[in-house]
């Protein structure tokens, strides 16, 4: 895998605390613009980089956070799609949600399961409960009489 120059690297690693510290403030916007200029450093292929899968998850979160859940959906398969993003049990959560809320239930319970699978129940203990009610309902479907 192929290594990002130090002083690049470090700059990416800057605007992701900025935009770490900006989303701590409840502030999503200004943190997906910090994000947004890291993920500008990366060089070409982009793909190729470890630092692709968390700049891309943050922007998939702060997008998610913002309810646009298309655009956050895309920067998230990116993140799955890049090194060491497929089996990261936050990118699954985020992504399960966001096929939620685009109403394709189908791939939202495939990811919500692999959430599940990586982290167990307690990845679901600061999300909104509806996301865990459904993955159950696929675990443990109702019984037919």
């Amino acid at each position: 895998m192929p290594e990002i120059p130090d002083d690049v690297h470090e700059r990416i690693q800057a605007l992701c605390a900025e935009g770490d510290a900006l989303a701590e403030k409840g502030d999503p916007a200004a943190a997906l613009r910090s994000f947004q200029t890291a993920f500008q450093l990366i060089p070409e292929p982009w793909m190729e980089y470890e630092a692709t899968t968390w700049v891309c998850t943050a922007i998939g979160d702060m997008l998610f956070q913002m309810g646009e859940f298309s655009r956050a959906r895309a920067a998230l398969k990116d993140a799955v799609h890049a090194p060491d993003g497929l089996g990261n049990p936050f990118i699954h959560l985020r992504l399960g949600q966001c096929e939620f809320e685009l109403g394709d239930m189908r791939r939202a319970g495939d990811e919500l399961a692999r959430a599940f699978m990586g982290a167990d129940k307690e990845i679901f203990e600061q999300e909104d409960p509806k996301y865990l009610r459904f993955l159950e309902t696929l675990l443990h479907p109702a019984r037919k009489s």
